[in-house]
């Protein structure tokens, strides 16, 4: 049995087998108390007559067969199992994680560090953000597709390419499934996928990754509005469903879920120009290539900073509508009745946690596209099968992408993006 079947007054004078690592141990004179963490990350406390726990260290791996009793003083529950038979599989050797450790080494041992409570907590409320997730698009009658990883081209820009030697040519890591999501909805309608994605971006900060997994959706008859629709119900569907499914998660974690349960649609929409003046009349600046600083100003790009700025007060998540088209990748959609002026809009999440998607309307018309990828420095003969998609039967459509450790990070509250993810990779780190 697990650990979390057994605490319950069902079990109380029965006796059980439960198997785990000994996640603390408290030798005395006559008992062993052992705190036993099974396969899914439950504890319960097992009594263990001394001698038989003499050889036990930290995450030894142990059968306990005893009589399950309740008792006030036990551990997460209070329940324990007075042992009558202890089974030794592996006595571990000296561990290396103590109780306070540099956030360096618990990096260096990731293998070990999520064998701890926090992240085993964290993973499962990944775990049911990506069920919640895939739940709603089947509700909702989307399609799942996968996307290749390895690519010709890129998505959001060149210089943040992983590049990689495919065969006899030169290939790269892809930055989003959305070109090949696009190719799809016109056989299949909306689809949607998750697939890695990755980043060549030098930045040291709590929401960057190299590799992330990326949630992304494209539909065909679409508008800018249906598109927010969808991304504002599926996060607040995600949300709902996960702190009601991950409660005792999310408590050992010491997340109050006060603002989460607020939640629902509709978000609130905020112009990129008003945000803009907004930051303006607060006095934000933002530093420059040289290193001097200056006052933001149209046609500067959010930041990490500018983000926080916008959502500080906020209970739910916003959108900001509208950027300039210098600021977006080439296959955002011009508004027609705002020249420069993009149909696309990015969810900030509330207190200062950023961005956690970003979308809107692609742009259709093949001369608009081609002449949009010139100006950006891009060979339109390298996206031959992507312009394809203008030349036969093209229709207004759109899509966004969703970045998992992002919205895992703003539900858990967790501090750094790296703790959202079981190994992390970023500019510094390729291992464990």
């Amino acid at each position: 049995m697990r650990a979390s079947e057994t605490k319950s007054a069902d079990f109380v004078g029965k006796r059980v087998t439960v198997r785990g690592w000994v996640h603390r141990l408290r030798k005395q004179k006559e008992n062993a108390f052992i705190l036993l963490r099974d396969d899914r990350g439950a504890v319960i406390q097992c009594v263990v007559a001394a001698k038989d726990a003499a050889p036990l260290t930290i995450e030894s791996s142990i059968e306990v067969t005893g009589t399950v009793s309740q008792d006030p003083r036990a551990p997460d529950g209070g329940f324990e199992l007075k042992a009558g038979e202890l089974k030794i599989y592996n006595v571990a050797a000296e561990y290396p994680i103590g109780e306070y450790q540099s956030d360096e080494l618990l990096l260096d041992k990731r293998h070990l560090a999520l064998r701890t409570r926090r992240m085993i907590a964290i993973a499962k409320v990944r775990a049911s953000v990506l069920q919640y997730g895939r739940q709603w698009f089947v509700e909702n009658g989307w399609i799942e597709v996968t996307a290749p990883t390895i690519v010709k081209g890129a998505v959001e820009g060149g210089s943040t390419l992983f590049k990689l030697r495919y065969f006899d040519q030169d290939a790269y890591l892809s930055q989003s499934a959305q070109l090949y999501l696009e190719a799809m909805i016109f056989s299949l309608g909306p689809v949607w996928s998750l697939t890695p994605s990755f980043r060549a971006e030098k930045s040291r900060t709590v929401r960057h990754l190299a590799e992330f997994s990326h949630l992304e959706a494209e539909a065909p008859w679409v508008t800018l509005d249906d598109i927010l629709k969808a991304e504002e119900q599926l996060v607040s569907y995600v949300i709902q469903n996960t702190i009601k499914a991950r409660a005792e998660e999310l408590s050992l974690l010491k997340r109050d879920t006060t603002d989460l349960k607020k939640v629902e649609p509709p978000f609130d929409r905020i112009p990129y120009a008003s945000a803009i003046e907004t930051l303006r009349s607060r006095g934000f600046q933002v530093t420059q290539d040289d290193g001097a600083k200056r006052t933001i100003q149209f046609g500067d790009d959010l930041s990490i900073d500018t983000e926080r700025e916008l959502t500080k007060d906020a209970d739910r998540p916003v959108f900001v509508v509208g950027y300039p088209l210098a600021v977006k990748p080439f296959y955002v959609k011009e508004d027609p009745a705002s020249p420069g002026i993009g149909l696309t809009a990015d969810m900030l999440a509330p207190r200062g946690f950023g961005e956690v998607t970003s979308g809107g309307l692609r742009e259709d018309s093949i001369d608009s596209i081609t002449e949009r990828m010139k100006k950006e420095g891009l060979d339109p003969g390298a996206y031959e099968w992507y312009l394809d998609l203008r030349r036969y039967g093209s229709v207004p459509h759109g899509g966004f992408g969703l970045g998992i450790e992002r919205l895992v990070r703003w539900i858990t509250n967790a501090e750094d993006i790296k703790d959202t993810v079981l190994f992390p990779r970023t500019m510094s780190r390729v291992e464990p």
